[in-house]
């Protein structure tokens, strides 16, 4: 897992160029936000981001404006507190991250099953320091963005983000964006979903555009 992204910039771009770079940091993003209580450098990187898209009326530009808003209204402390309290404590979290549950029912079912065949013949694998399962929301994140990123063409391409983003992505993460939205105690989390939740519509909108 990265610390954080790359740099923190409003969504949006001037060139295809630009826009894959943003798109692999706003997955960087996300990552860490969903994995862990988000530190310090990222939270004030995130509370000085630029709010305004370059171009007026972008769709991303209001979820990302409150998700800037939201973290500029709590403190490190409390946005700490609200992942602890959605996600973490001993048993049964307030909130799942993983696919799996949302996907079967169950944690550790077929769709992990599947998941870990198709990194595999990606290449990839969960480091050993990795506690999480490789469905967390997070590992995914970090998936994508290597997969738009990475240097190895024959493995980061249109088509392998394509599969995987339909496969393993779409399938259930408005799910989760719906448990968060719907959780009376989530605030910067409620605004970190609706952020996904526009950023998972401009990518299904983009993949679909390749048919």
């Amino acid at each position: 897992m990265s610390a954080q992204p790359a740099s923190l910039t409003s969504p949006g771009g001037s060139s295809a160029l630009d826009e894959e770079t943003a798109r692999a940091e706003l997955y960087g993003l996300l990552a860490p936000l969903y994995y862990a209580a988000p530190g310090a450098p990222l939270l004030s990187a995130l509370r000085a981001a630029v709010t305004e898209a370059p171009a007026e009326g972008g769709f991303l530009q209001e979820p990302w404006q409150q998700l800037v808003g939201a973290a500029r209204a709590q403190g490190d402390a409390a946005i700490a507190q609200e992942f602890d309290r959605l996600f973490g404590g001993v048993g049964k979290p307030e909130v799942y991250l993983y696919g799996s549950h949302y996907l079967s029912g169950f944690l550790n079912e077929k769709p992990l099953a599947r998941l870990r065949t198709d990194l595999d013949r990606l290449g990839l694998a969960r480091g050993d320091t990795m506690p999480e399962t490789e469905d967390h929301i997070a590992y995914l994140c970090e998936v994508m963005r290597y997969l738009i990123a990475g240097d190895d063409a024959a493995v980061c391409n249109l088509t392998a983000q394509r599969d995987f983003f339909a496969t393993h992505f779409q399938p259930w993460v408005l799910l989760l964006c719906d448990a968060l939205q719907a959780h009376p105690q989530a605030r910067f989390y409620a605004a970190l979903a609706q952020f996904t939740r526009a950023f998972v519509a401009v990518e299904a909108q983009g993949f679909d555009m390749l048919e």
